[in-house]
């Protein structure tokens, strides 16, 4: 694979507004698991309109395909003026990026840091993972 023969909307570009879209890349030879976590996603209380902030963390087993960073940096952004509870972020995000690079199995963690002392943390999960595997 020649880096040079790549293509990406957002890498390598100023990129000033949030995107929905996920790229991707091939897996390099030997990768077994991907993690990615970011502690700056913003969202809202649906029902307060009030900010929420959490920490996102990514873990996927490449088949073909992985998530490019910036890509991603970009996607976490989309749901900064979002109002969503922590488990339907947790969900859309599994499932988004399971849609985008097809792994083996996807698992999404995002703790949300607390309010009214509490924290919620939601695990999601696409692909094998849910059969056991």
């Amino acid at each position: 694979m020649n880096p040079n023969d790549l293509t990406f909307e957002a890498l390598g570009k100023v990129v000033r507004e949030p995107s929905r879209r996920l790229e991707t890349f091939p897996k390099p030879p030997g990768v077994q698991t991907v993690i990615l976590e970011s502690d700056e996603v913003t969202s809202l209380c649906p029902i307060t309109g009030q900010p929420d902030w959490e920490t996102v963390t990514i873990e996927f087993e490449p088949d073909q395909f992985c998530i490019e960073s910036k890509s991603l940096k970009l996607y976490l952004w989309s749901f900064r003026q979002d109002g969503a509870f922590c488990e339907a972020l947790a969900g859309q995000i599994a499932q988004d990026v399971y849609e985008a690079c097809k792994p083996h199995w996807c698992r999404v963690t995002v703790s949300q840091k607390p309010r009214g002392g509490i924290t919620i943390k939601a695990v999601a999960a696409a692909g094998d993972v849910l059969e056991g595997k």
